[in-house]
């Protein structure tokens, strides 16, 4: 009987011819991988970064409770304190460095507050600010200028310290507790901190942020401000303030933490005003809390004369 080798014999003709024509491809599919993975790629050293050694957990209750409690502790406040002040940025194409002064910021709830910095060296007054949390007065000796004003600024100056009002001061000292109608969220993240040492790893510290939002109209929820809490030691190390338009109007930052009276505290704080483009600089050198306060603490009396500027 003779065995069919037909089948047998096409089979491997076609084999051969198909792998005739796919060789060549083959070859430069294999020469591309080479190239993909050689000549393509780059490698370049980043800075090495650590997880925290201990890593703290709280539940969003807690961390409401927290919050709360450190703003309810505070009713008043005598902080001696160095202020300095950037102004400028990119939509001036300059910045402009002032030098630091030394001064008080003394603060009573609900909305009392005064500023008052002296000239370098001399010790005499340079600026000295009042406010009752509506109405405000500003008086510089140096340049015998008085300034009255809402604590709402309705014309905003194109010199950005001229729109500073003392809610700027209030509202970044002291994170404020959740008001009733307020709504918060929850959400995570991890930050990079930078070391003192440029030597040693940047640390990768997980946070929680939170958000602040006003009472939901028509299912729409504007966001107040967002509170940022470091999980090594569950304190806040940023606030981002909004204005109605949903524009962030304040980002402060926050550390140093010392303990003041029995309560923790910021030594370096850091308020920036994007909008205005102006950053002060505070860092404290003591704190009194709740101690008592004399009402004529916040009474500026604005010599007769000197003009006084109604400022809008």
């Amino acid at each position: 009987m003779k065995r069919r080798t037909g089948g047998l014999r096409g089979w491997t003709v076609y084999l051969k011819l198909v792998l005739r024509i796919k060789r060549p491809l083959l070859v430069a599919l294999l020469s591309l991988c080479g190239a993909l993975t050689g000549c393509l790629t780059h490698k370049h050293t980043v800075a090495r970064t650590r997880v925290p050694d201990v890593v703290y957990s709280a539940s969003l209750d807690q961390l409401i409770t927290q919050v709360n409690g450190r703003f309810d502790s505070i009713q008043t406040m005598n902080a001696a304190v160095d202020i300095a002040a950037t102004t400028g940025g990119g939509r001036t194409g300059e910045v402009t460095n002032y030098p630091t002064f030394s001064g008080y910021i003394l603060m009573k709830k609900p909305r009392n507050l005064r500023v008052l910095l002296q000239v370098p060296i001399v010790g005499s007054r340079a600026l000295d600010m009042v406010s009752d949390g509506d109405q405000f007065k500003l008086y510089i000796p140096q340049r015998n200028r008085a300034i009255e004003g809402n604590e709402t600024v309705t014309s905003p100056s194109k010199n950005g310290l001229e729109n500073l009002r003392p809610a700027v001061f209030f509202d970044s000292l002291l994170i404020q507790g959740l008001r009733p109608g307020q709504i918060i969220s929850e959400t995570s993240d991890t930050r990079l901190v930078r070391p003192a040492d440029p030597q040693k790893e940047m640390l990768e510290e997980p946070d929680y942020e939170l958000a602040v939002l006003a009472e939901p109209e028509k299912q729409v929820a504007r966001t107040i401000r967002v509170i940022r809490i470091g999980r090594i030691d569950l304190l806040p190390f940023a606030q981002d303030i909004y204005d109605a338009a949903g524009h962030v109007i304040t980002k402060a930052t926050y550390s140093g933490y010392q303990t003041f009276d029995g309560i923790q505290f910021p030594t370096k704080i850091v308020i920036n005003r994007p909008v205005d483009e102006y950053t002060l600089t505070l860092t404290m050198k003591h704190i009194t809390f709740n101690g008592k306060l004399e009402p004529d603490t916040f009474e500026l009396k604005i010599p007769e004369t000197v003009p006084v500027e109604r400022m809008k």
